[in-house]
């Protein structure tokens, strides 16, 4: 596994840890694992798998 550094804002990384805390997620880690996994099959769903930028610049 690779490691990324990322800046979120503060309210979402309360939220984050309310979410382990309940036991939701074992932590932190694997929660965002978990939101990225989701956003990506999200993605293959709206456009078949094809193109995977969530962002036009």
């Amino acid at each position: 596994m690779e490691r990324v550094t990322l800046r979120i804002p503060r309210q979402q990384v309360e939220e984050v840890e309310q979410m382990v805390e309940t036991g939701e997620f074992p932590n932190r880690s694997e929660a965002i694992r978990s939101a990225v996994r989701e956003m990506i099959n999200e993605n293959d769903t709206a456009d078949g798998g094809r193109d995977r930028s969530w962002a036009k610049v």
